[in-house]
């Protein structure tokens, strides 16, 4: 059986299926991983999340290759920030949230500006889903959940950024689901080096309660042996007018 190598056991229970596996990249946008964003705006060190850049492309370039369903989420809200709760808009309006502020990459985290868009080297192509979020987790107010359950899919393998906030809060809520949960520790990153470490750490304790842990590597591998579908292209062999058309797809920006 083909399993993925990891912590504290294999991943998935029954072995890889490209029917009943998805690969999740979480908010991997520009306004989180550029010099010019919102997580830099906040006053944070870019490495450790533009250091999850190279080991997500190795991953999704594998996933692409084993026929996965792959998804992708951003995270932004409504240029007139309608959807968010009073607490969160009175924190912006004290200048205490930078969610809505004009930065070089347009208005910070909101939908449709350049800072919302994946990062080029993530992009997604023909095929791939994009969801759009307003909340931490990938399934509050989204049709994730449909789509998962009308592919039939079962295990999630996760990767983005903040390993802490948004990919956290989805994989825990996943579990909560019913889907069994493997984080790509190397192809996840945080702003906060602890946080980061303790956000790992979490998916493991109690005999892997919210899931398992395993690198790139050990995913990539597992991932090299399945069967290759038939006539699937390569992103090489997707016309670039297609991917950019794809790319600036804004998605469901109902909740």
């Amino acid at each position: 059986m083909n399993q993925i190598a990891a912590k504290p056991r294999a991943f998935p229970h029954n072995g890889l299926d490209r029917n009943g596996v998805a690969l999740m990249l979480i908010d991997m946008q520009r306004d989180f991983l550029e010099p010019q964003g919102y997580l830099a705006g906040l006053g944070y060190d870019l490495g450790g999340v533009r250091g999850a850049i190279g080991p997500a492309q190795q991953l999704l370039a594998a996933a692409r290759a084993a026929g996965l369903c792959i998804i992708h989420t951003r995270q932004g809200y409504r240029p007139d920030l309608a959807e968010v709760p009073a607490h969160k808009l009175a924190r912006i309006q004290a200048g205490q949230s930078a969610i809505g502020k004009p930065g070089p990459l347009g208005r910070f985290l909101i939908r449709g500006e350049p800072g919302f868009q994946i990062i080029s080297e993530l992009a997604p192509v023909p095929g791939e889903f994009v969801v759009d979020k307003t909340a931490n987790s990938a399934f509050w107010g989204t049709d994730l959940a449909a789509i998962l359950t009308a592919r039939g899919i079962r295990a999630l393998i996760l990767a983005g950024v903040t390993t802490d906030v948004c990919v956290h809060c989805t994989l825990r809520e996943a579990n909560d689901r019913g889907f069994e949960c493997l984080l790509a520790g190397d192809a996840c990153g945080s702003g906060d080096a602890e946080a980061h470490r303790a956000a790992l750490h979490m998916v493991t304790v109690e005999d892997g309660v919210f899931g398992v842990l395993a690198d790139v590597d050990a995913i990539v591998t597992a991932l090299d042996r399945m069967d290759r579908p038939i006539a699937t292209p390569t992103a090489a062999e997707i016309p670039q007018d297609a991917v950019r058309e794809e790319s600036s797809y804004l998605g469901d920006w109902s909740i």
